[in-house]
């Protein structure tokens, strides 16, 4: 999917039978441009040092109509007044925010989108958005340490977990094909599987280099703490499968770990990749899902194959 210029994003978001306007323009694209969460009065503030012809009243008129674009979403982090986030390349993600130093973190878990949606669905209520803040203290009001003197960019933390994440899923993946291609008796099952071992092998080289080219735009996030939380991913989404083939018996059994492991982790990347704001985090997740879904058709299809050998039918052209 081509990435959209701010201007493109700006386009797609607005309202339809709104006006162009240049002052509001000017002060979009100087949002976009900022990292973190501003104050209404940070926002006037930018925007006199490009031009000083726009009033505080064009600033407050443009940053609600921004909130309802969908460009700036609303945050209060309870110090009396509210901030402001862009959604540009930038996904939903929930708080954590020190009631010392008033510094606010962001993190998204899937396990959290999950537990909503399921509150929501069983009292049939419709979500329109949802707040997640903890608040508390941070390590470094608490340790007394100085807290890193840069932050990454959200994008750039959401890029590199979606690429451990994928990047475990590959490993895990590669040691169960391999596995199971040792363990197999069928000569076409074990060739599928070495052949998604292979396969496996040559996906984690692409996202290791891939990894190896981020770190080399932002030597520092490997410092940065996580950003992402999903659950039983941190080991990839094939571990449980290895542990299961250590009690298979049998070539389907073991072809059926293999489907059950490639549906759950499409489902995984496809679910979460759509939720994702337009981002590389996105890309990584709907790419990983698109091939995940390449692997599964080909297990299915040796499955039912498989099947008829052991029926003494035909096989399906592969």
């Amino acid at each position: 999917m081509p990435e959209k210029s701010p201007a493109a994003f700006i386009e797609s978001l607005r309202p339809a039978g709104s006006k162009r306007s240049s002052k509001r323009d000017r002060i979009v694209d100087v949002f976009l441009r900022q990292e973190g969460h501003l104050t209404a009065d940070d926002l006037v503030d930018l925007i006199r040092k490009e031009d000083t012809r726009i009033s505080r009243a064009t600033v407050y008129r443009t940053l609600a109509w921004m909130e309802a674009a969908g460009i700036a979403r609303k945050v209060d982090f309870g110090e009396g007044r509210f901030r402001y986030e862009h959604s540009y390349r930038h996904p939903r993600h929930f708080h954590l925010i020190c009631k010392s130093c008033n510094q606010s973190m962001e993190f998204l878990s899937s396990d959290i989108e999950q537990l909503l949606e399921e509150v929501a669905e069983a009292r049939k209520f419709t979500v329109s958005h949802a707040v997640v803040q903890l608040y508390g203290t941070c390590e470094a009001c608490t340790t007394g340490r100085p807290a890193p003197a840069r932050q990454a960019s959200t994008e750039a933390l959401f890029a590199r977990d979606a690429l451990r994440i994928a990047i475990a899923t590959e490993r895990s993946g590669r040691e169960f094909y391999t596995r199971a291609a040792a363990m197999t008796r069928d000569a076409r099952a074990r060739m599928i599987f070495e052949r998604l071992s292979t396969d496996e092998d040559d996906h984690l080289e692409r996202l290791e280099q891939r990894y190896a080219q981020l770190l080399e735009a932002e030597p520092d996030l490997e410092q940065q703490p996580p950003f992402l939380f999903f659950k039983g991913a941190a080991n990839g989404l094939f571990s449980a499968g290895v542990d299961a083939l250590r009690g298979v018996t049998s070539d389907k059994d073991a072809l059926m770990i293999g489907i059950r492991c490639e549906r759950g982790s499409h489902r995984f990347f496809k679910r979460y990749g759509e939720k994702f704001e337009d981002s590389e985090g996105k890309r990584i997740f709907l790419e990983f899902a698109d091939e995940e879904r390449e692997h599964l058709a080909l297990l299915i299809r040796e499955y039912r194959n498989l099947t008829r050998r052991d029926r003494g039918r035909p096989e399906a052209m592969a």
